[in-house]
């Protein structure tokens, strides 16, 4: 039993280009919940100090993240379009979630011990406690939906146990001070003030991997810029980097199960499935037994007539940093309204005045 009000929360971090696979894999679906949903999106600028990035690089890289929000069609009148900085109440809420949080749920967080590789202690606190203002982000508006991909479904996951400690540390205060509503949890229903946040996971392109190593995903980090399609490339760009992409000599296979041990031809048919709308059993319908010398240029002539007018219009909005700024403002003003009623319930929740 859950009656919080539907929201969609989700947000992108504005360090690199914008890839093929952050469009696929989000923003293209944050176009399409806005039709249905009351959609937040927000730039997490915070999140992008656990990589230490330039200030000036920062600062383009949130503009950027607005713009290609943008320039895909979000509307930032119907939907709420801010970067996270501009709203306290994001770091706020997460230092109460370090205290809900426990250690041995961030020492499992995987994506932590990727990043910080063999010297764990010499990472920063920031990067460990990344997944707590994940947290913060989606419940400061009680977030009810969030879209995911798979490498963020364990910090989703985290948020939902946050919620729910939460709720069940303070329920009787919950229930005395009537602010929140009954939430199941397994057998019990407890007085909850925290949705426990559901993942929409959907569609063919939820991963898309690196042009040059089908076995990585697709990455703004990545040192080769051959490795993934820029949002803002240029259509020469985009033929050039799918002309070179990495295959293998065999034919492409009249069905999916032959893809199986091909990543590199498995990514290359998943990017053309995503880019039409349809999916990879279709396409091999359309292109199984013929070589790469025929599937590539397809394939980069449906890239271009789906990415080329997004690129162009990214760039307009680029050169009119005022209206950007603008634009994340003015999110930001609506989004502290709802921030700032939840900051205040949970201080008085938990026993803070202010």
């Amino acid at each position: 039993m859950n009656s919080f009000e539907p929201r969609v929360f989700s947000g992108v971090q504005p360090t690199g280009n914008l890839t093929l696979g952050n469009y696929l894999g989000a923003i293209k679906k944050f176009v399409a919940l806005q039709d249905t949903n009351n959609c937040i999106y927000c730039v997490v600028d915070l999140h992008a100090l656990t990589v230490n990035p330039n200030p000036e690089e920062l600062i383009d890289g949130t503009r950027s993240i607005a713009a290609a929000f943008l320039a895909a069609g979000i509307d930032p009148v119907a939907n709420i379009v801010f970067n996270q900085s501009r709203v306290h109440e994001h770091a706020e809420l997460a230092w109460v979630f370090n205290c809900v949080a426990r250690m041995g749920w961030l020492n499992r967080m995987t994506q932590f011990k990727e990043k910080a590789g063999k010297d764990r202690e010499n990472a920063s606190v920031g990067l460990f406690a990344y997944p707590t203002l994940m947290a913060a982000d989606i419940l400061a508006y009680r977030g009810t939906h969030v879209p995911v991909g798979d490498d963020q479904k364990q910090h989703l996951e985290l948020a939902r146990d946050i919620a729910q400690k939460f709720n069940n540390d303070y329920s009787k205060r919950i229930g005395d001070l009537q602010l929140g509503v009954p939430v199941t949890v397994g057998e019990e229903t407890v007085n909850g003030y925290f949705p426990l946040t559901e993942p929409i996971i959907e569609g063919p392109a939820t991963r898309i991997m690196s042009l040059r190593d089908g076995t990585k995903k697709m990455s703004k980090s990545d040192p080769s810029d051959l490795s993934r399609i820029n949002l803002t490339d240029t259509a020469d760009d985009i033929a050039k980097k799918i002309r070179k992409a990495k295959t293998d000599p065999e034919p492409l296979p009249g069905e999916t199960d032959g893809l199986a041990g091909r990543p590199e031809a498995e990514n290359l048919v998943n990017i053309y499935a995503a880019l039409s709308e349809t999916d990879m059993g279709e396409v091999l319908r359309d292109f199984g037994g013929q070589q790469f010398s025929v599937f590539k240029p397809a394939l980069a002539e449906l890239a271009i007539e789906k990415l080329d007018p997004l690129a162009t219009e990214m760039r307009k909005l680029l050169d009119d940093s005022g209206y950007l700024d603008q634009v994340l403002a003015a999110g930001a003003d609506r989004a502290s309204a709802i921030a700032r009623e939840t900051m205040g319930d949970v201080k008085r929740i938990v026993g803070l005045s202010g």
